[in-house]
């Protein structure tokens, strides 16, 4: 069987947790344990989500920990957007998330086939 770390979704998210740590750095000092903190949770979330699930005994728990991994995707989406509005952040490509979003998708309906 194949390790979490083999899976495409789980390497991209790890680039997004990289990606949100340097992007946050450079947020004023009033968001450390506002924003900042809460962005780098929900990205660090999504892959470690991922690996929670792969390690799971049953495929019916690998899914929910996706859907949890999906949910902490879009919840860095939105904090995201809100650190656009407030000016923190300019011009994020957000591709990543994206495609993040779709593979996650993917996964959760190619698992399905075996529930």
């Amino acid at each position: 069987m194949k390790s979490h770390k083999d899976l495409i979704v789980w390497k991209k998210s790890m680039d997004l947790v990289q990606i949100t740590y340097e992007f946050s750095t450079n947020y004023p000092d009033s968001e450390k344990f506002g924003l900042i903190s809460q962005m780098r949770r929900a990205a660090v979330s999504v892959p470690s989500n991922i690996a929670e699930g792969a390690a799971r005994n049953s495929t019916k728990e690998y899914i929910r920990f996706l859907y949890i991994a999906l949910g902490s995707l879009s919840e860095l989406e939105t904090q995201i957007l809100i650190s656009t509005r407030l000016g923190y952040l300019n011009n994020f490509n957000d591709e990543i998330i994206v495609e993040i979003r779709k593979m996650l998708l993917s996964l959760i309906k190619k698992l399905r086939e075996f529930i």
